[in-house]
This record gives structure tokens, sequence and C-alpha cells, in this order.
């Protein structure tokens, strides 16, 4: 049975994640993707990245980025996680607490003591209770343990550091490796960007443990994906129109 099941039954909770697929499935069907898919993945991982970045704080122009002038050791963490991301996909249903140290030392390089990389500052028993439920769960619904994956780690922050990379990628290899997302093209991170007010408040009203604090947080992921899934037609636009 999935453990997390009783969240649908949270009022609003199973309609707006429903939603947020049906805007990615619609998203996925953009001609763009039948002979520009590369350059469409390619942005959004870029995309991806430098969002997260700002999340952290990190705020940086996207064409200074494309650019190559960004030397901020964070958003250089960012990109780093982006562009390990398809080498972890397999690894993460199988050993999610392995790959959560590799997405640390990816994250924090240059930013944390090398010491300090890939090594739990606390949270040890509850980062244990979420890879078990990250390790072979087929049963949850990819939306929902994404969402559950990320705030989690969200609230916990157990490594030193820009953690808040680390949380979003791991959401991000869930969506991935799940199947909801397989190529990684939903900028789910402009989402949480964009609405970075609620992003911040659901995710401390999830960490009070309450069913209202759980529910404000999974209708704010479901908002996330739809945005995210949104970016993935706007990257679409501009590839055709350079074609």
């Amino acid at each position: 049975m999935d453990p997390l099941a009783p969240l649908l039954d949270l009022a609003d909770v199973a309609p707006a994640l429903t939603a947020a697929r049906d805007s990615v499935d619609a998203a996925m069907r953009h001609r763009a993707l039948r002979r520009n898919g590369g350059q469409v993945a390619a942005e959004a991982s870029l995309r991806a990245a430098v969002a997260s970045a700002a999340l952290e704080g990190n705020v940086h122009d996207l064409e200074d980025v494309r650019a190559g002038t960004v030397t901020d050791p964070t958003l250089q963490g960012a990109l780093r996680v982006a562009e390990g991301l398809g080498g972890l996909v397999d690894l993460w249903p199988r050993a999610p607490r392995q790959v959560l140290a590799k997405l640390h030392v990816l994250a924090a390089r240059g930013v944390v003591p090398a010491e300090e990389l890939g090594r739990l500052t606390g949270g040890a028993e509850r980062i244990d209770a979420l890879a078990g439920l990250v390790a072979g769960n087929e049963e949850t619904p990819p939306l929902l343990l994404a969402a559950i994956v990320h705030a989690e780690l969200i609230t916990l922050r157990p490594f030193a550091g820009p953690a808040g990379l680390v949380a979003r990628a791991a959401a991000r290899l869930t969506l991935i490796g799940r199947g909801l997302d397989p190529r990684g093209l939903v900028v789910v991170e402009a989402g949480h960007l964009a609405r970075e007010p609620e992003y911040v408040g659901s995710a401390g009203a999830y960490a009070t443990g309450t069913p209202d604090g759980v529910r404000s947080w999974l209708r704010h992921y479901a908002a996330a994906v739809t945005a995210g899934a949104e970016e993935i037609t706007t990257i679409g636009d501009g590839v055709l129109a350079a074609a």
C-alpha cells in the first residue's frame, strides 16, 4: 500500500496534483520536442539551475549565466547538479542516501569545507525514513512523492551550505525517475521562484507537521509544477522561433 495515500484525502490536494500532471502532459506535446528536444532540455536545465541558485539567495541574470561570466560558487554548484542528474536517476531509487551525499558534493564544492561535503549535519533518523520511502517505491504518485522528498529535505536541511539545491535536485530526480518528466524538462524551480513567498511560507507550514501545513505545501508544489510545465512551452516557442 502507498504510505502517502492519506495525504491525497487532504482538501483540494488530489485535484491540484491531477491538474498539475495534466499540465505536464500537455506541455510534453509541444512540437519543438519532436526535432529540437535536446535544445529544450538544455535550456530547461539551465533555467532550473539559475532558479535554484536564486532560491538560495544567489540571484543572477540568465543571460550572464549563459555567457559563462558568473563565477558565484553557489550558482556553479547548481550548474554541476543540473549536469550530474542524468547519471543519478537509476541510482536514486536504489541508494537514496548515497545520491543525496553525491548531490551535496556537487552543490556545495567551494562553498563549505571539503571535509563537510556529503556529510550529514543532523536529522539522520528522518533521512533514513525518507530513504526508506524513496527506495523501490512504485506506489506513491510521482508528484506526491517528489513533493514530500522536497519538503522533508528543505525542512531538515541536513547538509551544510546550499542544502536547498539538494532538496530541489532530489525532487527533480524523483519526477524524472518515476516517469512523470523522463527528460527533465519541467522547470519546477522556476515555479518555486515565481511564487517565492508562497514557497517559503508553505515550506514553513509543512515543517509544523499539521494537516493544514502539509496541505499548504502540496498545493504550492502542484502550482509550481504547473508553472514549470508552462516554462516548457515558453522554451519550445523560443526554440521554434529561432529555427
